[in-house]
């Protein structure tokens, strides 16, 4: 079998890479909204994205209910619209496959340009359904639903010229070419294409949603729109500041972030201990049954937390039973609703559910411990405490010192489910960290653009010191982390 080492590298092609951008560019425009050229009626939401129209009916008729029912409008419109968007995610689809087959050697390009060519025409076929659709619509002239062209139209139209005519110029130029035995790949396309889904996934949770930055320049209100009349600029960033109430709420909710995300950095040494201590128990059944229950509560949610929480240390729960059935010392305490030692609570059930998780990091990396230096240890006479002080600590500082500074870096950030369930009206000043903050400003006010404002300059924090710490790193330990 030949190597995937010994393959040459296929020769680079200015057409192939506008075929593979075009393909790309097709592919992310199924997850924007602004790009979806199904939007044909502005009764449709405009946050409905070409995917969302191919797989949700009800999310592309939530705004004509009446009009369906009445008959102001033809169901057979929006269902022909659905079916288009389907055929035209298919033509994307497809065209991604051929996308990831081009980077194959010459066979496999061969092949590959097959699916581009039947993607681009699914995707014309889409269009032209879109279209039909939306002359219907234009035909109903209903006022509450007026006809609307969506610019993705175009976008999607360009995009399937593109792909359409690179793919059968590129099949023309390689007719005779010399086609390898079998469809091979290099190794670090193979490497690049199992990369490709996280990829993706970080572009559209990560990435995508920084277009939503924009409403912190709008007087924004849920429901309405983006436009010069309700644009304000900078205000909500000097509002942050002018306004007492608000400065002295951030400041509250600071002190919590940061005292317990640096109760949280302090103590970021007890997985590494328990690693250690873990891989000193010489039962391998034992050292197993602890690891699984230790790692188990990480995939439990917060909310299956709160429930243990609220079994253990409610009114009725075991801790009050115990102290007063058992004890004899009457109690009716409701510890969940004290809002005393709330950062050492919150700390100390994070730990409880994480200690075990992240451990596995310290356990994996005390396995690559070159088992030689044990060895000279105990030819030095070093006991089990010598070793663990002399050879597996130090071996474990890299790792250590990997995540104490992204712990650092994201001091700002600490998530918001915990603190969502354990919060009540008797503890929500003590336990409001910002991501909550955040949370709460802007659902439960409804102040959206005040709360993005926070989001941004935590973001621009949290980006600045992920840095800060990089350099740090770099100058101490002569090691970058990024």
């Amino acid at each position: 079998m030949t190597s995937t080492k010994a393959i040459a590298r296929p020769a680079g092609s200015k057409l192939y890479l506008l075929h593979r951008i075009a393909i790309l560019a097709a592919c992310a425009g199924v997850f924007y909204p602004a790009l979806s050229p199904a939007r044909i009626t502005t009764a449709i939401s405009q946050y409905t994205s070409l995917l969302t129209s191919a797989i949700s009916w009800s999310s592309l008729t939530s705004g004509l209910s009446r009009a369906l029912n009445r008959g102001y409008l033809a169901t057979s419109t929006f269902q022909l619209l659905m079916v288009a968007s389907i055929v035209c995610l298919v033509g994307v689809i497809l065209s991604a496959v051929g996308g990831c087959m081009s980077a194959g050697n010459t066979r496999m390009k061969r092949k590959g340009l097959r699916f581009p060519i039947i993607g681009s025409l699914l995707m014309f076929a889409g269009l032209a359904g879109i279209y039909v659709s939306y002359t219907q619509i234009v035909a109903a002239d209903y006022s509450r639903a007026p006809a609307y062209f969506p610019m993705g139209f175009w976008f999607y139209l360009v995009l399937a010229v593109v792909i359409l005519a690179t793919s059968l110029i590129e099949l023309v130029r390689g007719k005779g070419a010399v086609l390898e035995p079998k469809m091979e790949m290099l190794e670090d396309y193979h490497l690049f294409l199992l990369f490709l889904p996280i990829l993706a996934l970080a572009f559209v949770f990560c990435y995508l949603p920084l277009w939503g930055w924009r409403y912190a320049f709008f007087d924004y209100t849920a429901g309405g729109t983006l436009s010069m009349e309700n644009f304000v600029g900078l205000r909500w960033f000097t509002y942050l500041f002018e306004n007492e109430a608000t400065r002295n709420d951030l400041l509250r909710v600071l002190k919590n972030t940061l005292a317990i995300s640096g109760i949280n950095i302090i103590t970021l040494w007890l997985p590494m201990v328990f690693a250690i201590l873990l891989t000193q128990v010489n039962s391998k059944r034992f050292r197993r049954v602890v690891q699984t229950l230790t790692t188990i509560p990480n995939f439990l949610g917060w909310v299956i937390v709160y429930a243990i929480a609220v079994a253990l240390f409610s009114t009725t729960g075991f801790v009050n039973g115990f102290l007063t059935n058992i004890l004899g010392t009457p109690s009716d305490v409701n510890w969940l609703m004290d809002s005393s030692h709330m950062w050492l609570k919150m700390w100390l059930w994070g730990t409880w559910k994480g200690v075990g998780w992240s451990a596995i990091v310290y356990i994996s990396s005390i396995s690559g411990i070159d088992p030689t230096l044990y060895e000279a240890a105990t030819m030095d006479g070093a006991g089990r405490f010598a070793k663990i002080w002399n050879v597996t600590i130090p071996q474990l500082m890299p790792t250590f010192f990997v995540m104490l500074l992204m712990g650092i870096a994201g001091i700002l950030s600490n998530g918001l489910d915990q603190y969502l369930v354990f919060s009540n009206a008797a503890n929500g000043s003590a336990i409001e960290v910002l991501d909550l903050y955040v949370y709460n400003l802007g659902i439960g006010s409804g102040q959206i653009s005040m709360s993005t404002v926070i989001g941004m300059a935590k973001s621009i924090v949290s980006v600045i010191l992920l840095f800060a710490a990089n350099t740090f790193s770099k100058k101490v330990r002569g090691e970058s982390i990024i």
